[in-house]
């Protein structure tokens, strides 16, 4: 039985309102995938604080309309899995390659983040996207580094002296 308009309105809205806040979206197709893989997949994703949804591809592309991801809507083909991330860009990347790796029915369709259409072939690089402690650590290091080289070469001068008398003493001593 279809969806009636409001259903269909209500979904266009949901997956609208998840678009405009994510920072990224992957299309996968999930042909082949088992109830119980379908549910340990979406259970992955909520731990993940990721949204995942299963749509018509027709709705869809009615969805991305207006937000950055408007990109996908020639992918949009086939059955089609919508997984956007909020918190950092490669977690929906990070699941899917990892989900994939143990169920090769997943297939990515297309990448996108913050409007910008990546292959399916680059799934691997935007999961390796550093997630924002990383990125945070990442940042600090270099900023760090200037003020670390400074102190050590501050410190380098007077342990040079230091060696430097340290090494006339032994002389005088031996030459006494």
């Amino acid at each position: 039985m279809g969806l009636r308009l409001e259903d269909k309105q209500t979904i266009v809205n949901e997956v609208n309102e998840a678009a405009d806040s994510a920072l990224s979206a992957i299309l996968a197709d999930y042909r082949g995938l088992t109830v119980a893989e379908m549910t340990e997949l979406r259970s992955r994703a909520r731990t993940s604080g990721i949204y995942l949804r299963v749509v018509r591809n027709t709705l869809a592309k009615r969805a991305i309309d207006g937000t950055p991801y408007e990109c996908l809507k020639d992918a949009l083909t086939g059955p089609t899995l919508v997984a956007f991330s909020y918190s950092e860009p490669g977690a929906a990347a990070r699941l899917l390659r990892d989900y994939g790796k143990d169920c090769e029915a997943l297939d990515v369709k297309a990448i996108s983040i913050g409007g910008d259409l990546f292959d399916s072939d680059q799934l691997d690089r935007v999961a390796s996207l550093p997630n924002r402690e990383e990125a945070i650590t990442m940042v600090l290091r270099l900023l760090l580094a200037p003020i670390t080289k400074l102190a050590r070469t501050a410190n380098e001068v007077p342990g040079k002296l230091v060696r430097t008398l340290a090494a006339l003493g032994e002389q005088k001593r031996a030459a006494s």
